[in-house]
C-alpha cells in the first residue's frame, strides 16, 4: 500500500514538533514547588553547561542526586547533595518544599537529604545556574539574596567562583572532602580547609592528621605552592574581611571547562577539559614532592628537594636525636644549639622558603618590617617574624611562638623569615645578620641602661603609692604582685579601677544589683559614670579562689579577643577585695533557659545551634587559636553567658590552664570543676588536656538538646544519667525521644541529629577517641559521615537518688561560679 507524500509529511512535520516539545520540557533550569525530579528526569543549566539529575557512580547501583558536565562525553560528577544518604533504587524523588528546603525522597516518601535555610520564602524556586551553581531563593530574587546555594556546600570539587575558606560572621565553612572510592562519593579520607587557627593558609588532613599545608599567603601566593603565578588560564585572589576568608579562583576564557579536587590519594590537583583530545589535562597540581609532606623534617627542621638527603637543621641548630637523623628519620626535628638569653638574642635572615607553620603565631597588619622585629624581641617568647604582604611593600607582621614546623627551601620565593638565635651564634663569623645593629654590645648596654631607668621609676612610684594608703592601713600585697608580674610578663595593658568607683557604679554592692552568686563570691550589675553597663565579680574574703587562680583569670582573659569568649575590661586590688570588672550581658547564662521549663522556649532550635556552634568555635579558639593552648576546666552551661543577640560567651576561668610548644596534657592530684562535665580521667587520674574540655563540650551539647542537666537525671527504665540515656536511644535509633519538646516541631530535624551524633562523639571514655574541637567544628558544620561513637565515660548512676540530691542547684543563677573540687585517686 502505497502512503501519500502529503501524509508523510505530516508525519515527519509532527514526530519533529514533538521532539521540539520533550527538548523544551527536558531544557529546563529551574524548579518550584509545582515541579519535581524523578529518576530520568534532569534540569540544566541556560548554555547546557551544567546538569541536575540521578546517577550512579562507577559499578555501583546507588543513586545520588548530582551536578555533572553537559557537554562532554565523559560524564564528571563536580557535586552530589546526597553522598552520605543513596538510595538503593529508582524510586527517588528530588522536591522543593513550600519553605524553600530541596528534600530528596525515597519509595516511602521518607526525607533521606534536605537542604537547609535560617530564612523561609513564600514564593521559591531552585535553579541550576551556567556557573553550576544550584540557588534555591525567592523567584525573580538576586543570587546575593539567596535561601541556599550548592557552591556553599562543596562535596570534592571546586568550580571557578567557588570559595575555600569560611564566613567570620556564622561559622560557615567551605572546603572539600574527597570521595570514599570511585564508586562511592561519600566522605573519604582526606579534606582539604583552610585552618581556622593561626594565619590563613589551605591544609590537607587525612582524618584530624595533617598531611600537607600550602603555606601562609604572603600578598602574592600561598607560600608553599610558588607555581601559583599570574597565568593565560585562571586569575585567583585572597580576601580577608572582618566578614569572610576565602580563597577563589576565576576563568579568563569563561567558556572552558576548569575544576581543582580532592582526590582519594590525598591530591590536590587542578584539571582542564580539552576539546580536541576529548580529555582532562592535569595543569598542575598543590603538593607535588616528597618536601610537602607535612613536618618531614620535623621541628626546626628545613627540607630542600635539590639536596641529599633533604633535611638539615637551621644554621644554629642540631639534630635532636643525631643517631635518627643519621638513618634519615628526620621526625624528632632540631634543636638550638645555644639556648636564648632574650636580653641578647639577634636574627638570622633566611630567604626562600615556605613559612612555617601559623598555629603558634600572631598577626598584626599595621606593623612594617622593623616595627616587626621590635615587637618580636621585646616577648622572649617569641622565636621568629616576617612580613606578610610582598606586594604591599613588607607591610604585615606575622610572629612565631615555639618551634618553627614544616619548613621548605623554594629557590624562587621571594620571602624572607628573621629567625630569633643567641648574640653567640651570630657572631661566629658564618654571615649571619646581627639583627640590623653594629655590634650586640651596644645593644645590650642600652638595654640595661633602660632597663635599670625603668626599674628606678618602679621604686618610685612603689615608695609613692605606700605613703599614700599606709594611713588607711591598706594592704599592699596586691600592688607588690602586680609589680612583679610586670617584671617578668609582657604589659597586660588592663585598666585598674577603685574601689570608691565600683561602689558608686553598683551602688554599694546593692542586693538589688546582684546578678548571682557562687563559690568565688558574688557578681553585680554596675553602670558606669559614662554610661557602660558593668558586670563585677567579686570575690569574697573565704573565697576559694585564691590569689593564684584571680591572677590566672587576669592574665588569661585580658589576652582573649574572640567573638565567643566574655571580654575582661579590667580588674582592682584594693586592700583584701579582689575584682574582675566584664562586658555587661543582659540575657545571663545558658543555664537559666535550659533548665527552667518556663524560659526555655525562649530559645528556640536555631538559637540553640547557634549557641552549640558559637561555643565550639569559642573552644577552638583557647585550643588552638590563641597563643598558648589554653584548658577552661569548668566548661558548663552556667559559665555560658548570652549577649542582646543570645550569642554564647565563654567565661569563668579561673580554672584555665595553659601549655606551650608541644605540651599535650599535664596531671594534678588537686581535681577541679564540676560534678557532671569532669572527663573520665580527670577524675580518677588527675590527668587534663584539650580532651577533657571535649568531653565538657559533649555533656553540654546534650543538655542543650534535650534541656536536662546530666548530673541527677532520672528515667523510670533505667538508672542510666544523661550521657547513657543518650548512648541507648542513640544505638536503638530513637534519638529524638532526646529532644526537648518545646523545639522538636520546628527543629532542624539533621541538625539535632548531628548535634547529638558529634556530642556522644565527645564524651566517649577513651579520651583518645574524642575529636579535638577542629574537627568537632568541622563536622557540625557539614552533613558529611560520622563515625561511630563507643560507650561514653561516666554513663551509669549507681544511686540515682543521690545524683538527684548532689546536683547543682536551681537554674536560678545569673552566672553561678560554683566549683566541686575533687581528690585524684
Amino acid at each position: 500500500m502505497r502512503v501519500p507524500a502529503e501524509h508523510c509529511i505530516l508525519v515527519l512535520l509532527f514526530r519533529f514538533s514533538l521532539l521540539l516539545i520533550v527538548d523544551t520540557a527536558t531544557a529546563i533550569d529551574t524548579i518550584n514547588t509545582t515541579h519535581s525530579i524523578r529518576d530520568g528526569d534532569t534540569i540544566v543549566s541556560a548554555e547546557g553547561t551544567y546538569v541536575l539529575g540521578f546517577f550512579s557512580p562507577g559499578k555501583s547501583k546507588n543513586r545520588y542526586i548530582g551536578i555533572w558536565y553537559g557537554k562532554i562525553a565523559v560524564k564528571t560528577i563536580v557535586w552530589v547533595a546526597n553522598r552520605e544518604t543513596p538510595l538503593n533504587d529508582s524510586s527517588g524523588v528530588l522536591r522543593l518544599t513550600d519553605l524553600g528546603i530541596l528534600v530528596i525522597l525515597n519509595q516511602n516518601g521518607t526525607i533521606i537529604w534536605s537542604s537547609n535555610s535560617s530564612r523561609s520564602a513564600s514564593n521559591p524556586a531552585a535553579q541550576l545556574l551556567d556557573s553550576g551553581n544550584l540557588v534555591v531563593k525567592e523567584e525573580g530574587d538576586s543570587l546575593e539574596n539567596s535561601l541556599w546555594q550548592s557552591f556553599e556546600h562543596p562535596t570534592d570539587t571546586i568550580l571557578p567562583g567557588m570559595k575555600l575558606g569560611r564566613n567570620r560572621i556564622t561559622g560557615m565553612e567551605w572546603y572539600m572532602t574527597s570521595w570514599k572510592s570511585p564508586d562511592d562519593p561519600s566522605r573519604g579520607n582526606f579534606t582539604c580547609i583552610l585552618i581556622p587557627y593561626g594565619y590563613p593558609e589551605l591544609v590537607l588532613k587525612q582524618g584530624s592528621k595533617m598531611k600537607y599545608r600550602s603555606g601562609p599567603w604572603d600578598g602574592l601566593r600561598f607560600s608553599g605552592i610558588p607555581n601559583l603565578k599570574p597565568n593565560p588560564i585562571y586569575k585567583f585572589e585572597f580576601v580577608i574581611s572582618e566578614e569572610e576568608i576565602f580563597y577563589r579562583e576565576s576563568l579568563v576564557d569563561k567558556s572552558m571547562l576548569w575544576r581543582f579536587m580532592t582526590d582519594q590519594n590525598g591530591d590536590i590537583p587542578s584539571l582542564a577539559w580539552i576539546e580536541q583530545t576529548q580529555s582532562w589535562l592535569l595543569y598542575e597540581t598543590a603538593n607535588t614532592d616528597n618536601c610537602d609532606r607535612y613536618a618531614l623534617c620535623g621541628a626546626n627542621g628545613l627540607c630542600n628537594i635539590q639536596s641529599s638527603p633533604v633535611c638539615e637543621c637551621f644554621d644554629g641548630f642540631v639534630p635532636k636525636v643525631p643517631t635518627d637523623w643519621a638513618v634519615t628519620v628526620w621526625s624528632s626535628g632540631c634543636v638550638r644549639r645555644t639556648p636564648l638569653n632574650c636580653s641578647g638574642d639577634g636574627f638570622r635572615k633566611l630567604s626562600g622558603v615556605k613559612m612555617p607553620e601559623t598555629k603558634a603565631s600572631w598577626f598584626d597588619k599595621s606593623l612594617d618590617l622593623e616595627e616587626c622585629k621590635n615587637t618580636c624581641l621585646k616577648n622572649c617568647s617569641c622565636t621568629a617574624y616576617s612580613n606578610m604582604d610582598i606586594r604591599g611593600g613588607g607591610s604585615g607582621c606575622l610572629l612565631w611562638f615555639g618551634d618553627l614546623i614544616d619548613n621548605r627551601r623554594f629557590s624562587e620565593n621571594e620571602q624572607n623569615i628573621y629567625i630569633r638565635m643567641a648574640a653567640s651564634e651570630l657572631d661566629n663569623g658564618d654571615g649571619a645578620e646581627i639583627n640590623g645593629d653594629d655590634n650586640v654590645k651596644k645593644k645590650i648596654i642600652i638595654s640595661t641602661l633602660s632597663t635599670g631607668i625603668f626599674l628606678l621609676g618602679l621604686v618610685l612610684v612603689l615608695y609613692v603609692w605606700r605613703r599614700k594608703h599606709q594611713k588607711k592601713g591598706k594592704s599592699t600585697g596586691a600592688l607588690e604582685r602586680r609589680s612583679n608580674n610586670k617584671h617578668k610578663k609582657e604589659d597586660l595593658k588592663l585598666p585598674l579601677f577603685d574601689l570608691d568607683t565600683l561602689a558608686c557604679a553598683t551602688d554599694n554592692f546593692s542586693v538589688d544589683n546582684k546578678l548571682g552568686e557562687g563559690g568565688f563570691g558574688s557578681v553585680y550589675k554596675g553602670t558606669l559614670t559614662d554610661g557602660r553597663e558593668i558586670a563585677v565579680k567579686r570575690l569574697s574574703k573565704n573565697s576559694r579562689q585564691g590569689i593564684g587562680e584571680f591572677k590566672t583569670e587576669v592574665e588569661y582573659i585580658v589576652k582573649f579577643q574572640h567573638r565567643n569568649l566574655v571580654q575582661l575590661l579590667g580588674c582592682c586590688f584594693e586592700g583584701d577585695e579582689k575584682m574582675l570588672i566584664y562586658e555587661f550581658l543582659p540575657n545571663k547564662s545558658l543555664d537559666f533557659y535550659i533548665f527552667n521549663e518556663t524560659e526555655d522556649t525562649l530559645l528556640d532550635w536555631p538559637t540553640r545551634y547557634n549557641i552549640i556552634n558559637g561555643i565550639a568555635r569559642g573552644l577552638l579558639y583557647l585550643h588552638q587559636d590563641s597563643r598558648l593552648r589554653v584548658i577552661h576546666r569548668d566548661l558548663k552551661a552556667s559559665n555560658i553567658l548570652l549577649d542582646y543577640e543570645l550569642n554564647p560567651k565563654i567565661s569563668d576561668f579561673g580554672l584555665a590552664r595553659s601549655f606551650g610548644g608541644n605540651e599535650i596534657e599535664a596531671n594534678t592530684i588537686k581535681v577541679a570543676g564540676t560534678y557532671g562535665y569532669i572527663s573520665p580521667e580527670y577524675a580518677i587520674e588527675g590527668l587534663y588536656s584539650v580532651k577533657s574540655d571535649v568531653f565538657s563540650f559533649g555533656v553540654l551539647v546534650l543538655e542543650i538538646v534535650s534541656g536536662y542537666k546530666n548530673r541527677g537525671f532520672s528515667h523510670p527504665e533505667h538508672n542510666l544519667n544523661l550521657l547513657g540515656h543518650a548512648w541507648r536511644l542513640f544505638r536503638e535509633g530513637r534519638s529524638m525521644e532526646l529532644v526537648r519538646q518545646s523545639i522538636i516541631e520546628v527543629c532542624n530535624l539533621s541538625q539535632v541529629l548531628r548535634s547529638i551524633h558529634v556530642a556522644l562523639l565527645c564524651v566517649q571514655d577513651n579520651r583518645e577517641d574524642r575529636p579535638d574541637m577542629s574537627y568537632v567544628v568541622l563536622m557540625l558544620s557539614n552533613d558529611n559521615t560520622l563515625p561511630q561513637p563507643k560507650h561514653p565515660g561516666f554513663f551509669i548512676e549507681r544511686d540515682p537518688a543521690e545524683a538527684s540530691s548532689t546536683s547543682e542547684g536551681t537554674a536560678d543563677s545569673a552566672n553561678k561560679c560554683s566549683i566541686t573540687v575533687l581528690q585524684a585517686r
